[in-house]
């Protein structure tokens, strides 16, 4: 994906303040043997590791670059129950019964998500509370459906709806007619999480190997996995690269999207600013198709000292075509003045993006091929806990107990209309469409 000028430097605020000291994983050389061997650095794929380590696995894992270098260490950060895609479209694939499981699976996501921080102490900054807001009257009808669908067909009941002064309570701004506040979602530092998860991997044992990328898989018992300088030879591969396959398992590889996400974070905001953001330090995200999201940093410098502000961190606008939109940088510049005239003269310190990976029906991508190889792809922007759970689905297959992990793999899912050529047009088109919807 192509960034301009001004997004690639400086780093992104989360490598900026990074909290949590990994040390040195050298790149692999030479043949290696493992039980299993992890491709990617992610959360996923660090998440894989540890809970495979914990029951007595030898575990090896590659990261193409440094480990949190993916969407797991520079996304919004948002922690929530649920799948990229509305649930309806699980209950119409799978029906209600198993629809119900994945529910019940999300929401485990995030308690997984909140015990390993506490488990592993890491400095990630976990804060509770989300705003789901509405930017239309039409999007009011739709979230208070939701609402009460969840609390009747999956005995949901986290969800609270806020508007005039009780919504100005949690979000300051004319923006949103309302929003639904989950209190079961929540946010973090997210390049501090992965960090964190990759260094608990390390201290149960696994071995970690920084740009060290895996240029092909050889299938069999055992397999071998290839990089530049050497092998692993497992008896189990799990591949966990999510938006960067590298064609490792290319009879998978079309039914996920690269998309190209981007945000930005503001210099440090005056305690009266910040409370005039976001008093109760929830995160949001609008009801929009292309939609924004925002939180308040924790404000850490690194090494874990408080600084004198926090940031907002806020995301919003994509690409599907590999080119950052034109005008970007104004656009998202002009939607933060918008929302919120008090940050009026903050100026934006940090700018960056990067892709993640959406399937057609946004919702995950779990499978195995034969009986060795497992993959987890295609969170669709949804996979800072469900990449986590993704991790410890596989570790439980891989040690005889692939129930849970089989009711995701169940998903029935297509390759992108359009074949290698055309399926980018295609994606663009209809992404047009409802960009002019979210308009109207």
């Amino acid at each position: 994906m192509l960034l301009p000028a001004a997004l690639t430097r400086p780093a992104s605020w989360y490598r900026a303040s990074i909290a949590v000291d990994l040390g040195d994983c050298p790149p692999l050389t030479g043949e290696v043997r493992a039980d299993v061997c992890v491709i990617g650095g992610g959360i996923t794929g660090c998440s894989a590791a540890l809970h495979l380590a914990e029951r007595g696995y030898a575990v090896v894992l590659l990261e193409a670059g440094e480990i949190g270098a993916g969407a797991s260490g520079r996304s919004g950060g948002q922690i929530l129950p649920g799948l990229g895609t509305d649930i309806a479209t699980v209950e119409k694939a799978l029906g209600r019964e198993r629809a119900r499981d994945i529910w019940a699976m999300s929401r485990e996501a995030v308690r997984l998500t909140a015990e390993r921080i506490a488990r592993h102490a890491i400095p990630c900054e976990l804060a509770w509370g989300y705003l789901h807001a509405a930017v239309k009257p039409r999007h009011i009808e739709t979230l208070k459906a939701f609402r009460e669908r969840m609390a009747r067909d999956y005995d949901y009941d986290a969800f609270e709806w806020l508007e005039g002064e009780a919504l100005r309570e949690h979000v300051v701004t004319d923006a949103y007619p309302g929003a639904l506040r989950e209190v079961e979602g929540g946010h973090l530092h997210p390049l501090n999480y992965t960090v964190g998860l990759a260094r608990a991997a390390r201290e149960a044992g696994v071995r970690l190997h920084e740009h060290s990328a895996a240029r092909e898989i050889r299938r069999g018992r055992p397999a071998t996995v290839v990089t530049d300088a050497g092998r692993v030879i497992a008896d189990f591969v799990v591949v966990g690269t999510n938006a960067y396959p590298a064609g490792l398992i290319p009879e998978r590889s079309g039914r996920i999207m690269r998309v190209a996400n981007y945000m930005v974070a503001t210099a440090p905001l005056t305690a009266d600013q910040a409370a005039r953001v976001l008093p109760r330090n929830d995160a949001l995200s609008d009801a929009n198709f292309v939609l924004d999201y925002y939180r308040l940093s924790g404000g850490r410098r690194p090494g874990g000292r408080r600084s004198g502000g926090r940031r907002l961190i806020y995301g919003g606008e994509v690409s599907y075509n590999g080119q950052a939109p034109r005008g970007l940088e104004a656009r998202m510049d002009a939607k933060i003045a918008r929302l919120f005239p008090v940050l009026a003269g903050v100026p934006i310190e940090y700018r960056w993006g990067g892709d993640v990976a959406i399937t057609l029906n946004r919702a995950p991508d779990f499978g195995r091929l034969g009986d060795n190889l497992y993959y987890a792809q295609g969170y669709s922007g949804h996979g800072m806990a469900l990449a986590g759970l993704a991790g410890k689905l596989m570790a439980e297959a891989i040690a005889g107990q692939s129930e849970r992990f089989d009711v995701f793999a169940a998903m029935p899912h297509r390759h992108f209309p359009g074949g290698r050529l055309l399926r980018t047009p295609l994606l663009v088109l209809a992404t047009t469409f409802y960009k002019l919807r979210d308009r109207l």
